[in-house]
């Protein structure tokens, strides 16, 4: 009796020892299954409500009133209700944030080939430019 249940306490050991090996076994290849990179031509995370709330895109190059713009890298965010409040941006021209606290003030800083500066603009639309 006791030879019985000596061979049945190590079949189910042996049972046991098996189950959590496999687990072990699972789990790491999941973790091999990660992509080191994401890669996309765009990245937006949206809030519950699913509004765009911060994005990563590539804008192409475009003319506005006559200005031409370079393709440009845009990393921008925003608050849920006035839109965007920090934007970052990378060209073949230069670099530029913005940082705003709602629609009519905030800082720019710029650094270009053309020249670097920054615009700080007020609540009533008052601005000023500081210059090196």
């Amino acid at each position: 009796m006791s030879q019985r249940f000596g061979v049945g306490l190590t079949v189910l050991n042996a049972g046991v020892l098996i189950l959590l090996l496999a687990g072990q076994f699972r789990s790491v290849s999941a973790r091999q299954d990660v992509q080191p990179v994401l890669r996309g031509r765009a990245l937006e995370i949206v809030d519950e409500q699913g509004r765009v709330r911060a994005e990563i895109l590539i804008h192409g190059p475009e003319t506005v009133n006559g200005r031409r713009y370079p393709e440009t890298v845009l990393f921008r965010m925003a608050d849920p209700t006035s839109g965007p409040v920090v934007k970052l941006t990378a060209a073949a021209n230069g670099s530029a944030l913005g940082l705003s606290d709602d629609a009519h003030g905030g800082i720019q800083l710029y650094a270009r080939d053309t020249a670097s500066f920054v615009r700080v603009v007020d609540k009533q639309g008052r601005e000023r430019i500081v210059r090196p």
